[in-house]
């Protein structure tokens, strides 16, 4: 009984590696130089919910028992990021779940709001969520521009094949 506990699950490592594919395209300078996002703690978590967010509807999108297993290990990956980088932030233990209250809150919100403009590709909606929780202004000069990104790139996704999104996801040109 104790040995499966501390058995690895077969869906971390696969949500680990694409949780590295999400960050690593949401550190791609473009959103910084061209897209104007402020290079903070608070809007790379933006970029990075994004991105998660993107994959997680492309995994689910696929309607099966492996693409719902593979999108929640990848939204477990992230969850598992965001108490690690706490605690690397020095966060301690008793302090810890009050921030991942706070961070998890912000990350369902953030989903909510993007979840809806991305499935029923409403660039409008997708504009106003993105003004207001990455450039944290109501009218953002590139939040129309980061929207064309995302809805680029969940266009570009729907088209790939389940395994392709696994080994490579279609992310459009910043």
């Amino acid at each position: 009984m104790l040995k499966n506990l501390f058995k690895p699950r077969p869906g971390a490592r696969i949500g680990g590696e694409l949780y590295a594919l999400a960050v690593n395209q949401a550190r791609n300078v473009g959103f910084y130089t061209r897209l104007g996002v402020a290079d903070r703690i608070d809007a790379r978590f933006e970029l990075y919910t994004l991105h998660v967010l993107l994959l997680v509807l492309r995994l689910r999108d696929e309607n099966t028992p492996q693409g719902q297993d593979t999108a929640q290990a990848l939204f477990d990956v992230y969850v598992s990021a965001l108490d690690h980088a706490l605690r690397e932030e020095g966060v301690g233990d008793v302090a810890v779940g009050k921030k991942m209250r706070k961070l998890g809150e912000a990350l369902y919100g953030r989903m909510a709001a993007y979840e809806k403009p991305l499935r029923d590709a409403d660039e409008g909606g997708l504009v106003e969520a993105l003004a207001r929780n990455v450039y944290a202004e109501a009218e953002a000069e590139h939040a129309p521009d980061l929207a064309r990104y995302a809805l680029t790139t969940r266009a570009a996704l729907a088209t790939q094949s389940f395994n392709d999104v696994l080994a490579r996801p279609a992310w459009s040109e910043v």
